[in-house]
């Protein structure tokens, strides 16, 4: 059942927002869930409980929706690299938006396509996994200094 889904991806965002380092930026964290949400599910499709958000909506324009859509996307890639987020799971997510606009771009199947393949989630979920597992080690990554 989707809600079920839905509801055990919430949980599991929130137990890996518990794991994250002190100073990772909350702020930029729930504008990139807010993103994520409105993208992959921030429509109920009426009379079930199945989720869509706008990618499979604006999808629906040939070429420039996907285009959009992607761009958007990429947002959440951007704000994910600013935080310090490791290069594999940038090209992670960067893979996760190339499919979702290359088979979203195809007439009518990737508009389907778009409403099941939440890349969103997926890539917000990457990025709090990812900035959750540096909690106490370094890579050479930014570091945040706090001068007193």
């Amino acid at each position: 059942m989707a809600t079920d889904s839905t509801n055990d991806f919430s949980s599991e965002l929130e137990e890996l927002r518990e794991d994250l380092p002190a100073a990772v930026d909350e702020a930029a964290i729930k504008r990139m869930r807010v993103v994520a949400h409105a993208l992959d599910e921030g429509v109920r499709v009426p009379g079930t409980d199945f989720k869509v958000g706008l990618d499979p909506i604006v999808g629906i324009l040939p070429g420039a929706g996907d285009a959009a859509a992607a761009g958007v996307s990429l947002y959440l890639v951007a704000e994910a690299a600013r935080m310090g987020v490791s290069q594999s799971t940038l090209l992670r997510m960067l893979a996760n938006v190339g499919v979702d606009a290359v088979i979203g771009s195809v007439p009518v199947l990737g508009v389907i396509f778009d409403a099941f393949w939440k890349a969103n989630k997926w890539n917000l979920k990457l990025a709090l996994e990812d900035l959750a597992e540096k909690d106490g080690q370094s890579d050479g990554g930014p570091e945040v200094v706090t001068i007193e």
